[in-house]
């Protein structure tokens, strides 16, 4: 937890401040009110708007409810776009039609706008990661499992609080990936601030794709950026005999390993801090990158954003140099992206060309999260149409 910003505010006459902490990287609000529960819902709307922050202290659930509140306030359409839709615009022919990638990036400013209006509700902690306001539930555990010991009072938005108690219950009661050989499903925990695997599609690809003949001569497989450890876990069940697996983040790392421990595939997998590639070479190389090419706005979105497709093109050009003769590599893509306009099929062709690589096989999937079906969300046009595909990878003849 970040120790070095402060967030300053006055109470009963006093000058009060506590450490300020966001996973977002958000700074430290400027302008900070208290509010109990006499504060209507329109008031702490317009106080959230102008970018007044307000420090609860009163009821939790209220508090609670109130951002439920802000929440119908924010996505309820103003009165104004109403009537701009009765009104017949002559002039609408004449006006340039928006681009996949405007309606992107539109989303993404809508997107980030309502994530700062509501942000601004926030709550204190004490040192022990309780909370001194009347119902407030017990998050202890929770926030020592995504925060760690602190020996300070801190304050947090009651919408990263939430999210917080909502991580520990998918780390609590776990998410099921697939069924052992008795049809018993098997799980995986995910961590707060580790990705969780909840689109089955691409899980299902690696479950079912042909494995490399290469595999029968030597068993080792690489998952670059292992996350919950779900790849890893599944070529384990697969019979591969080692698999190293790689990752940056911290938490991604310690995830990994309490998962695989669970599942006693230890001996199967090591896990390794690297960026990208591990030492050495293996018949099959997995990996799974964020599939849209996009600056992420915090270092929350790194699993969902991936800034000018880095991690994709650094995989695609390392594999030459780590993959065993006749060996795979297999990349899971979302094309969301194409359809987005923020990448284009025949940059990606171009990059696996010009990494010496050739296309084996592609496996190819339907989405089948809600989202997809969902033609109220401005995106649905590409989610509607996205395809996920495993990308069968390898070394062209001529290298």
């Amino acid at each position: 937890m970040n120790q070095d910003s402060f967030i300053h505010w006055e109470e009963g006459g006093q000058n009060c401040s506590a450490v300020w902490h966001s996973e977002n990287g958000i700074a430290a609000h400027k302008k900070v009110v208290t509010a109990d529960d006499t504060l209507t819902a329109d008031d702490a709307y317009h106080l959230a708007c102008e970018g007044t922050a307000i420090l609860w202290k009163g009821d939790f659930q209220n508090a609670r409810q109130l951002l439920q509140a802000l929440v119908r306030r924010i996505d309820k359409p103003s009165k104004k776009s109403k009537r701009a839709g009765k009104r017949v615009d002559k002039s609408i022919d004449a006006a340039p039609k928006k681009t996949a990638k405007d309606i992107f990036n539109q989303h993404r400013l809508i997107q980030s706008q309502r994530a700062r209006i509501l942000g601004m509700l926030l709550i204190q902690c004490n040192a022990d990661h309780t909370i001194s306001l009347r119902r407030a539930p017990n998050i202890t555990q929770a926030c020592l499992e995504a925060y760690g010991i602190v020996d300070h009072s801190y304050v947090v938005s009651l919408r990263e609080l939430l999210g917080v108690v909502s991580a520990h219950e998918w780390r609590k009661n776990g998410l099921p990936i697939l069924a052992d050989e008795n049809g018993e499903p098997i799980y995986v925990h995910p961590h707060y601030g580790v990705f969780s695997p909840v689109r089955g599609e691409y899980i299902e690809l690696v479950c079912s794709a042909p494995l490399p003949k290469s595999l029968d001569r030597e068993s080792t497989a690489f998952d670059i950026g292992v996350g919950t450890g779900v790849l890893s876990i599944i070529l384990a069940m697969r019979d591969v005999q080692k698999i190293v697996a790689t990752d940056q983040d911290d938490r991604a790392l310690i995830c990994a390993k309490e998962n695989i421990a669970l599942l006693g595939l230890g001996s199967q997998i090591d896990i390794v801090k690297a960026n990208l590639f591990p030492a050495g070479k293996a018949s099959l190389i997995i990996c799974n990158p964020p599939w849209v090419p996009a600056r992420p706005s915090s270092l929350l979105e790194y699993a969902v954003y991936d800034p000018e497709s880095q991690m994709l093109k650094g995989f695609l050009a390392g594999l030459k140099e780590h993959l065993l003769p006749q060996g795979e590599g297999w990349l899971i893509l979302s094309d969301l992206a194409e359809h987005l306009e923020l990448r284009s099929r025949q940059e990606l062709l171009s990059w696996i060309e010009d990494a010496g690589l050739v296309v084996l096989d592609r496996i190819d999937t339907k989405p089948k999260h809600p989202k997809a079906f969902d033609d109220s969300d401005s995106l649905h046009f590409a989610r509607a149409a996205e395809i996920t595909s495993l990308w069968r990878l390898q070394i062209h003849q001529k290298y």
